[in-house]
């Protein structure tokens, strides 16, 4: 099978590097010209590659193909694009819909609405789709893990979840700079910063059949972290993370 990407930035640059380094089995992938640096570093990356004329060459030569594109440029090029019969597109656009999707391509395809994130270059992190699709998610299930909605609703919170990852760079980068401003060095409070919170999430992970909130009440009373966290309660650190959050899902 071959696998079609219309758009070549950063995210489509994860999927394809998550897929070529995966044990999932392809014939090609082809890749549209619209960003000639990413798309030649790709090609000479990975053997499978192809680079297309365009986009209805990548739409021409693929069984699947995968929308990673803004809202606004996808809402403007779809149209004017010509889609097979029965073909599988798989959208990364955030706020166009599934509808608005139907609308656009005007073809008789199967549309599947994806949020991958950057850590699927490595082969981790969860993917969410609607709707629920059998093959797709055996797909994404050899990159990631495939969390399926029935609900496209509800897949609107997954959206808005997935806008916090800058949050948390950021959050490295201002704890790893408080380091550096202590005299300590930059690669040494970068790796300390980065690891804790990469054990921290796998620890995390390994409780998530349980609620979290017990992670959080397990810290001593009077102790470092537990002073810590109910400081930036007071201050009102996760009631304005909260409203962040509201304001994604707004705009979606």
């Amino acid at each position: 099978m071959n696998l079609g990407f219309i758009g070549t930035g950063n995210i489509v640059s994860d999927v394809i590097t998550g897929i070529s380094k995966s044990k999932y089995s392809y014939k090609k992938i082809i890749i549209s010209p619209r960003n000639k640096k990413k798309a030649q570093f790709l090609k000479k990356k990975f053997k499978k590659i192809i680079i297309a004329k365009n986009n209805q060459e990548v739409i021409n030569m693929s069984e699947w193909v995968f929308l990673g594109v803004l809202p606004q440029v996808g809402e403007n090029i779809l149209p004017k694009l010509d889609f097979k019969k029965n073909q599988t597109v798989i959208s990364f656009m955030s706020t166009t819909n599934y509808l608005k999707l139907k609308k656009l391509i005007k073809k008789k395809v199967t549309i599947i609405r994806a949020i991958p994130m950057p850590p699927i270059r490595l082969g981790k992190g969860p993917v969410a789709i609607f709707p629920p699709n059998k093959k797709v998610k055996i797909f994404f299930d050899k990159i990631g893990t495939t969390i399926e909605i029935k609900n496209e609703k509800l897949s609107k919170n997954f959206w808005a979840i997935s806008g916090t990852m800058a949050s948390f760079y950021e959050l490295l980068n201002v704890l790893s700079n408080w380091l550096i401003r202590k005299k300590i060095n930059k690669l040494d409070a970068q790796k300390y910063v980065t690891s804790l919170y990469s054990a921290l999430a796998e620890l995390a992970l390994l409780n998530s059949s349980k609620p979290l909130k017990n992670l959080v009440n397990e810290q001593t009373p009077g102790g470092l972290n537990w002073q810590g966290v109910n400081e930036l309660r007071k201050l009102g650190y996760y009631r304005l993370l909260e409203k962040s959050l509201k304001k994604i899902y707004k705009r979606l």
